[in-house]
């Protein structure tokens, strides 16, 4: 996590809550009005923010004081906190769901983090967003950045990785909800140009992903963006992205359900 150091400084410029997104999170968390919740590596705070308008007392953690502090800046009605996902801050049974969005991929190994995450969550829901390798290898980011998206893509966890730690740490059931590249997202993350191929020759946006501020070199960059651009301007983009077009969506919501023992019984 401590890599969010590099990119923290303009992280706001491009990247900010979508939404769409976050509604599907609260949906997907169950938000309640008189419950509490904690999102694990919050990063700046966007989707912790935006939560707190569907109700709910909010926490924010993350490894990085920079992030926590513009977090901060932007608002105290959420409870920020600079703490390893590894070992959070909180009691057993703390909270009624935990989120994390985009991040799991920075964690050393999922079992210890999501060990602490069954532990401070009472029953309840933890909600991811993420990418697979498997999705990640159908962006048409491939044709023109293969370098720094194979690496990428090593860094995500399967979905079979992901369904062995949650039920490895106690959590009951695992639900996935595949989601697609909408054109007006506002979120600029990796694959958010899927629509619109032309941000990736923004510097502003690139600073903002961290596949391209720390995996891409400044040669496949400045290469891939060179022939990404001739293809904008002969529109032969349209053909490749019709390529690359899949129906298992572009990134995914994992649910997993903890369930009270009573319950279970």
């Amino acid at each position: 996590m401590a890599v969010y150091q590099q990119i923290g400084k303009g992280y706001d410029l491009t990247r900010r809550a979508d939404p769409d997104i976050a509604v599907q999170l609260a949906k997907h968390l169950q938000v309640k009005l008189d419950s509490s919740y904690l999102d694990v590596a919050c990063g700046t705070g966007n989707y912790t923010l935006a939560l707190t308008k569907h109700g709910g007392a909010w926490h924010g953690v993350d490894q990085s004081k920079q992030m926590i502090d513009a977090a901060i800046n932007k608002s105290n009605v959420v409870a920020w906190q600079v703490a390893e996902a590894e070992k959070l801050p909180y009691a057993d049974g703390s909270f009624s769901g935990v989120l994390c969005t985009l991040a799991i991929h920075h964690f050393a190994a999922l079992s210890p983090v999501f060990r602490e995450i069954y532990r401070v969550l009472a029953a309840g829901r933890f909600v991811l967003f993420t990418a697979t390798p498997e999705q990640m290898s159908k962006y048409w980011l491939v044709k023109y950045f293969p370098e720094a998206i194979h690496k990428s893509a090593e860094q995500m966890p399967t979905l079979e990785k992901l369904r062995y730690a949650l039920n490895d740490v106690g959590f009951n059931s695992v639900n996935i909800e595949p989601y697609s590249i909408s054109e007006n997202l506002q979120d600029l993350f990796l694959y958010s140009g899927k629509h619109r191929p032309e941000i990736y020759l923004d510097e502003n946006v690139r600073s903002g992903i961290s596949t391209f501020a720390l995996l891409a070199s400044a040669d496949e960059i400045a290469t891939g963006c060179q022939r990404l651009a001739a293809d904008i301007n002969t529109g032969r983009i349209t053909e490749i992205v019709n390529k690359y077009e899949n129906n298992q969506g572009d990134y995914l919501f994992v649910i997993a359900d903890k369930v009270e023992k009573s319950a279970k019984a």
